[in-house]
């Protein structure tokens, strides 16, 4: 679920690296829950050897997964080079989910418009099949799909480039959610039938709103997972 860019290869060596990508990503996602957790603090060290035994793996995709918390913003280099926790400020966060919600919303808007018909219904199953998901790991790939759908759908390779880079920073937030909040599921799906309801519905400027308002959504519950994590860590 938090593949970024997995490549499709043929034959053994290929086998390995698809294998090797997926170790990443298992890897990432659960390095990101503890981070969003409060379980890995701010300046944490992220060592390679340390993780890649404690996962049972080479370092080759404790490694790649450490290259892809840094460029999601939540690892950076420490003083010796390594890899530690980095600090998020919740400005930074506030300005990035906003950020992101401004595209998106621009995005929906657009594939309210231009979304063909077995796209408007393919987006309908996505919502149907999300509101009998009861487990985070699986509506988490659902969330993904849902607007990906829509993002395909508002044909606008440049937007869809813009937030390319958002998403790298806040998907892995806001997946993190539906582990830590055990209601954002339910709230997340609410919203997801809004969305779907003005697109299908050919309605742009609600379209817009309401993944604005999505986004917005997903910051506040972060902020207080955050602020909850925050203070288990106070003396």
């Amino acid at each position: 679920m938090y593949t970024y860019a997995m490549k499709r290869y043929t034959g053994s060596t290929g086998e390995s690296q698809i294998v090797s990508d997926r170790t990443a990503d298992q890897i990432f996602g659960s390095l990101l829950q503890e981070i969003v957790s409060g379980r890995l603090a701010p300046g944490e060290p992220l060592s390679e050897q340390p993780l890649a035994a404690r996962f049972g793996v080479s370092r080759t995709p404790v490694r790649e997964a450490l290259h892809r918390l840094e460029q999601a913003r939540l690892a950076e280099r420490g003083t010796r080079r390594a890899f530690v926790v980095r600090q998020q400020s919740m400005d930074e966060l506030e300005r990035l989910f906003e950020a992101a919600g401004e595209i998106e919303g621009a995005i929906a808007a657009l594939a309210a418009l231009r979304m063909s018909e077995i796209e408007r219904r393919q987006l309908a199953a996505l919502l149907q099949e999300g509101e009998v998901t009861t487990d985070p790991e699986g509506y988490a790939a659902l969330n993904l799909a849902f607007h990906a759908a829509i993002r395909t759908g508002a044909r606008n390779d440049i937007l869809a480039a813009s937030l390319q880079d958002l998403n790298l920073r806040t998907f892995g937030w806001r997946d993190a959610n539906f582990r830590a909040d055990a209601d954002r599921m339910a709230t997340s799906h609410i919203e997801h039938a809004a969305i779907a309801e003005a697109i299908i519905g050919k309605d742009a400027q609600a379209a817009r709103q309401h993944m604005r308002s999505h986004v917005a959504t997903a910051f506040l519950v972060l902020a207080e997972t955050l602020s909850a994590a925050s203070s288990d860590r106070r003396p």
